[in-house]
């Protein structure tokens, strides 16, 4: 492999296209999901568009990129009619990559383009956030929505509030009404910096903010067998990406304008228009998603480390069945008999051979992604078994708050979450003296963050208490012996 030159414009072509598109997000699954998906319209519909990437935190991976010319290859594995199928493809649809950190004014100046019309973001579930401190004149504002609004305004202001310089906004994080809490945000951002009642014109009337739903398993960069690849390959990929076949895109389309502009659809592409996509993001994010956040501090504390070895575990794999069909599917409303194919489907995809998918990996922002993924079908589990509570979907709770102590038998590790609450738990678990009422003192702190969760869990009868007796049963047995009590 040392002889393998790295993937640069020396090896592939690159492609030269109009930058339409400005991306908010660099990391795996934007590069594996939306771009592929942009390389497949540019390929089969002549869509002609190419991607400037903003980074959108101040440490990311954009170095990587550009010292590969912003190409990359993706990397394509599952199962297709009970056959194995595998594709690579080398995207050339990147034009290049900005830290808004170190070049603010290069930044900016994106929205000077008279090409620009679409921004594309993923910044996970905590991106779409609201922070009071950020000020106009920031190089640049701390939030994602804060770095847009200026970046709008600067478009606003520099074409003059011409309404045909509106964007249309296709957010892909994993929230619900992702699109109308962005526009949410940003109108904050326009009243707490007292811009002119024609830039909210603007916004509301010029600019379109969509509400859309992603699905595509993206476990990332194949560490454990990347010498194998890039050898088959002929080349060195450090920003290689690897991903399942399967994909689907939902874009909220109520007036059918972006379709006709962005007809991704027409690239024999499984993306789909709607006018209602409130079914597919509370079958995809219920099911897949929750099962997802549900199982990863549980099968991580147990000590295995991926989602396929998870789901094949004799004990685990039962956990995780229970957990969609007992506690999440009663909790959706669309027919059983579609959930139910749905999830068996989802299961299918979790055995994915081809794929090696951290748990780790998938938690990131965990305690974002359980209220967003998982306390959704825990209250309406409650409501409709009239206070009975869902006990594994509580004890995945459970094993999340010890996920945050960062041990794992003799080995330590540090979770990835925003500073506030990686600090939260830090204090929490560092003034912990090892007694069942510190235990309780910890579940209730946590359990009591109304701002984030929206309800204070403490009020619901049995939480409390459920949750601090599963805690202390890992802790003081371990995560097998506590497991098979909670079956």
């Amino acid at each position: 492999m040392d002889k393998l030159p790295v993937l640069n414009v020396d090896i592939v072509k690159k492609n030269r296209y109009t930058p339409k598109i400005l991306q908010f997000g660099e990391g795996n699954f934007l590069r594996a999901f939306v771009d592929w998906i942009i390389q497949q319209m540019n390929k089969n519909i002549d869509f002609d568009s190419s991607v400037v990437i903003v980074q959108p935190i101040e440490n990311g991976y954009i170095d990587r990129l550009n010292s590969q010319d912003n190409l990359y290859t993706v990397l394509l594995n599952g199962i297709q009619d009970n056959k194995p199928v595998e594709s690579s493809e080398v995207i050339d649809v990147v034009e290049e990559c900005i830290n808004p950190y170190s070049d603010y004014d290069k930044y900016l100046n994106i929205a000077c383009s008279e090409d620009l019309r679409y921004i594309i973001s993923n910044t996970t579930e905590a991106g779409i956030d609201y922070n009071k401190e950020d000020k106009l004149d920031d190089k640049p504002q701390n939030s994602f929505p804060g770095k847009l609004t200026a970046l709008l305004y600067k478009r606003f202001t520099f074409f003059n509030g011409d309404r045909d310089k509106g964007l249309i906004i296709i957010p892909c994080e994993l929230i619900d009404k992702n699109g109308s809490k962005l526009k949410e945000m940003i109108l904050k951002y326009i009243d707490l910096w007292n811009l002119e009642p024609d830039f909210t014109n603007w916004i509301e009337n010029n600019s379109i903010f969509t509400n859309t739903l992603v699905d595509r398993i993206v476990p990332g960069f194949p560490k454990d067998n990347r010498e194998a690849i890039f050898n088959k390959l002929g080349y060195v990929d450090n920003c290689l990406v690897q991903g399942e076949i399967y994909h689907l895109w939902v874009i909220e389309d109520k007036t059918q304008k972006i379709q006709k502009e962005f007809p991704a659809d027409k690239a024999g592409l499984n993306v789909l228009f709607t006018d209602d996509i409130r079914p597919y993001k509370q079958r995809k994010v219920s099911i897949l998603n929750g099962a997802h956040t549900s199982i990863v501090p549980v099968g991580y504390l147990y000590g295995i480390d991926t989602v396929r070895e998870t789901v094949e575990h004799d004990v685990l794999g039962r956990y995780l069945k229970e957990v969609i069909f007992d506690e999440i599917i009663p909790t959706v409303n669309l027919p059983r008999n579609e959930l139910v194919e749905f999830a068996n489907d989802v299961i299918t995809r979790f055995k994915n051979p081809f794929i090696r998918h951290e748990l780790f990996s998938i938690s990131l922002n965990s305690t974002t992604k359980y209220k967003t993924r998982i306390l959704p079908s825990v209250l309406k589990y409650i409501e409709i078994n009239k206070g009975v509570l869902p006990k594994k979907l509580l004890f995945s709770l459970a094993a999340l708050i010890v996920f945050y102590k960062g041990e794992r038998g003799t080995e330590t590790y540090k979770p990835i979450d925003n500073a506030e609450f990686i600090e939260m738990y830090n204090n929490l678990w560092n003034n912990f003296d090892g007694s069942k009422d510190g235990i309780i003192k910890i579940t209730t702190h946590i359990l009591g963050m109304k701002e984030h969760w929206g309800v204070d869990l403490n009020d619901i009868t049995g939480i409390n208490e459920f949750v601090s007796d599963s805690i202390f049963d890992i802790l003081d047995n371990g995560m097998t012996e506590a497991v098979n009590r909670v079956m």
